[in-house]
């Protein structure tokens, strides 16, 4: 019965979600809790670290280009558009931020697209350098064991100019800094540019489209345990990887930030052109 209620529903059909739905985010009823990572600051916003600094809200898109007008999204008209500045290497994270009542097998599931600010007229290939996702996440203060874990994944697409279009993932972060002067707040900027590392056999050639204006929407679903703070499967279209090398950021649990369960999207500029990725719609469901 439950199959066939899946099945039935268009929106939800297309994904495969584990007994409980936590959240299913189609972004043609609205933002749907996403919102800008906004980084930690204390009396004044200078005291944000600068890769924080440079991010800027999430948009409600009809993808709109220049030789067509709109493309519009899987089966609506709006997905979320997450947009750097037009500046190589920048940044930018739409986030959702949520705490979770059991540590369980969770399943992340996604429809995404990215494509570079169409300014040109030509494919601009490797106009974005990456586009990915990671959680954040802490045990709860009832767990003699808890810690803040955040795994992290993304397509590096592109690489000073190279196409180079591989699955990497990322166990180290920046140095805590202090933030104000009262010792209640840290912050680190866990997507610098250090630290990544391949998935295994992680080379994926992924759909782009003829011309700059075109996309195709892809297909990506992670499987992550809150109770081990292990990642179980990751996949991407027609491509499950060998997550058995894969670890996570992990460093001690903070003061106020028990049960935590975040989920972000990010993209990166390659030129000095704005990377956009696309979100259709989100699915996070759960073993509980």
């Amino acid at each position: 019965m439950r199959l066939a209620m899946l099945r039935a529903d268009p929106k939800l059909s297309r994904f495969d979600p584990l007994p409980r739905i936590i959240s299913h985010d189609d972004f043609s009823r609205g933002h749907c809790g996403w919102s800008q990572l906004v980084g930690n600051y204390e009396d004044d916003l200078d005291t944000m670290l600068p890769g924080y600094a440079q991010h800027t809200s999430a948009m409600l898109s009809t993808l709109g280009h220049w030789d067509a007008g709109s493309h519009g999204g899987y089966d609506s008209s709006y997905a979320l558009k997450i947009a750097t500045r037009p500046k190589t290497g920048a940044q930018n994270v739409a986030i959702k931020r949520l705490t979770f009542r059991k540590r369980c097998p969770i399943r992340f599931e996604a429809y995404f697209t990215f494509k570079p600010e169409a300014t040109e007229l030509k494919l601009s290939e490797t106009d974005v350098r990456s586009v990915g996702f990671l959680f954040d996440l802490q045990g709860g203060d009832s767990d003699g064991d808890a810690e803040r874990v955040m795994p992290h994944l993304r397509f590096l697409n592109a690489l000073d100019g190279e196409h180079v279009q591989k699955w990497q993932f990322k166990r180290e972060t920046t140095t805590f800094k202090p933030i104000g002067a009262t010792d209640k707040t840290l912050s680190h900027y866990h997507l610098a540019p250090d630290g990544w590392e391949d998935v295994p056999h992680g080379a994926q050639r992924l759909c782009y489209n003829e011309i700059p204006t075109k996309i195709n929407w892809t297909y990506l679903r992670f499987d992550f345990d809150l109770a081990s703070m292990q990642a179980l499967s990751f996949q991407c279209n027609d491509r499950v990887f060998d997550m058995s090398g894969f670890d996570s950021i992990r460093i001690p649990a903070m003061k106020n930030l028990w049960c935590m369960l975040n989920f972000a999207f990010f993209a990166e500029a390659d030129t000095n052109k704005r990377a956009f990725l696309y979100v259709d719609s989100v699915c996070v469901s759960g073993d509980f």
